[in-house]
């Protein structure tokens, strides 16, 4: 949570045997659909969205959550992370919340998670923020596969470790949230071409020129969909592109703005 903003909400949200932390910042009474928070693979809200998260919630509600495992959000520890069990999860929060219908903004594997909630949960998404996401296998560079085959928690960023220790409800877990979580990226699954043309909000997608992601699979993604616009971020590696906040608050801002009544 940021300590300098106001009107914020946390709890506890009962869904699919799980108990999801939460929180939503900002006030309700705005045009704007809510915006919901789809943090990346072995972060926390802080780590994915603590620069942007108090800009983008000046003028609108944002519900940001933790999913299985990370973060606050106890694991269920026979219960393997997976993309689709995620949507679903974050489906059910909006049941919770009593939100018919979101926005969403999701980094790197929220982004995955993002998608796949507008494929299986499809009224419940007006408009998609995807920043380094993948879909495809060779969306992303061969040596990513092999690192993730080879992934050990020594080799996790300590900024990563210290952020799940920090705040998780059984820090001793560390190891078995680190695995499953890369275990997540091992068995990662294409999404088909013709399932994402099935996606008709629009979508802004976000990556960075020196990216995990390639360039060309966000660009191949932004032709796939129907109504998309496509930035690519200057000088920017995965870990930098959720604080180039100068670049992209004005970019979200216009991008929901326009779409506002499509």
């Amino acid at each position: 949570m940021n300590p300098n903003q106001t009107n914020v909400r946390t709890g506890y949200a009962p869904v699919n045997d799980l108990q999801m932390y939460f929180e939503i910042h900002g006030s309700p009474h705005t045009a704007q659909p809510p915006m919901v928070l789809l943090h990346g693979g072995g972060d926390t809200i802080q780590t994915s969205f603590g620069d942007i998260l108090p800009l983008i919630a000046r003028e609108r509600q944002v519900i940001a959550f933790e999913q299985q495992g990370y973060g606050r959000t106890a694991d269920i520890a026979e219960r393997p992370f997976t993309f689709e069990q995620s949507a679903d999860d974050t489906a059910a929060l909006l049941d919770y919340l009593h939100i018919d219908k979101a926005d969403l903004f999701g980094f790197s594997n929220g982004g995955t998670i993002a998608m796949q909630v507008a494929i299986r949960h499809s009224k419940r998404v007006s408009r998609l923020i995807l920043a380094s996401a993948l879909f495809q296998r060779d969306g992303a560079y061969p040596w990513l596969w092999k690192a993730m085959k080879h992934a050990r928690l020594e080799n996790m960023p300590q900024e990563l470790q210290d952020a799940y220790l920090q705040v998780a409800p059984h820090p001793e877990n560390l190891r078995m949230f680190h695995d499953k979580a890369a275990g997540r990226m091992v068995e990662f699954k294409d999404i088909s071409k013709d399932t994402i043309r099935s996606v008709t909000v629009p979508a802004l997608i976000l990556v960075g020129d020196a990216d995990v992601i390639r360039p060309e699979h966000a660009v191949e993604i932004s032709r796939l969909l129907r109504y998309a616009q496509l930035a690519v971020l200057p000088g920017t590696d995965h870990m930098k592109v959720m604080t180039r906040i100068d670049w992209l608050v004005p970019m979200v801002d216009e991008f929901l703005e326009k779409t506002i009544t499509m």
